[in-house]
């Protein structure tokens, strides 16, 4: 979870690893050094997220990202602070992401196994995270104690 996409977020997510681990290689090194005790998995339709991918364009230089669905620049192809062109990265083209996306759901399935047979796995179904987040925020918060603000410590 990253504080800037979700600032009302008031506690700590410790040891927080968003997609992470993909595999479950990378699953059996992460026991090796911490003992998880909630894993998310947020079940999108591939669809969705291949649209959403592929309408992602990027300035270069900055690193800036626009998606041409929901946070397209003023003039479409230019960056909003410099007016330079924008490129979609290789891997963002629909038939790219198409092909990754379906890798990443080969390789998390045992993943999602293993925690969803540890009791630890909680799973969120949806297409929109205005609509997601507020589950994810009330599990959250029934596991983490909320951090209290300066003057009430």
């Amino acid at each position: 979870l990253h504080p800037r996409r979700f600032p009302s977020l008031s506690f700590p997510i410790s040891g927080a690893c968003p997609g992470f681990p993909r595999t479950l290689g990378q699953a059996r090194a992460l026991d090796g050094i911490c003992e998880l005790d909630l894993v998310i998995s947020l079940n999108i339709p591939f669809e969705t997220l291949k649209d959403r991918l592929s309408a992602r364009w990027v300035h270069p230089a900055s690193g800036r990202v626009y998606n041409m669905d929901f946070n397209p620049p003023h003039t479409q192809g230019v960056d909003d602070l410099t007016g330079e062109p924008l490129v979609q990265r290789e891997d963002d083209r629909p038939e790219a992401v198409a092909a990754r996306l379906r890798k990443y759901k080969d390789a998390a399935k045992p993943v999602i196994e293993l925690y969803k047979s540890r009791g630890i796995l909680h799973s969120f179904s949806g297409t929109e995270t205005n609509k997601i987040w507020p589950y994810v925020y009330t599990l959250l918060s029934s596991r983490i104690p909320p951090i209290l603000p300066d003057e009430e410590h």
